[in-house]
């Protein structure tokens, strides 16, 4: 969900982070890479993409009325409603950190794994 909210607002600093947080954590390159054409794709899980329309649609809100119905409805197919509350979180605080980090323009590159914790 971070790299995929990062590349829909542009956050180079996100994305630098959590590219290299999750090749550090064992993350597949395939899967790294692919993130931002997930539809198209054959590596991630039904819950996986379901979380990530549930990012995309929490992420471009000015696109669109909102998160559907049937994205909702598919992610609460996956996730219990703690793990839909804990997705939300996530959702909106990458939103407000790419945000932070676009605005202040900090620029992607210089992140090192686990820099933050």
């Amino acid at each position: 969900m971070h790299l995929a909210a990062s590349q829909i607002n542009g956050c180079g600093g996100c994305l630098d982070m959590h590219t290299k947080d999750a090749a550090a954590a064992g993350e597949s390159v395939v899967r790294i890479n692919l993130v931002g054409a997930w539809r198209e794709t054959t590596v991630y899980t039904e819950a996986e993409r379901a979380a990530l329309e549930l990012t995309d649609q929490g992420t471009r809100l000015a696109d669109s009325s909102g998160v559907t119905d049937e994205a909702w409805a598919n992610a609460a197919k996956h996730f219990d409603e703690d793990q839909l509350m804990a997705l939300v979180a996530l959702i909106c605080t990458i939103n407000a950190f790419n945000r932070l980090n676009v605005i202040t323009r900090t620029p992607g590159g210089e992140y090192q794994p686990g820099q933050f914790g």
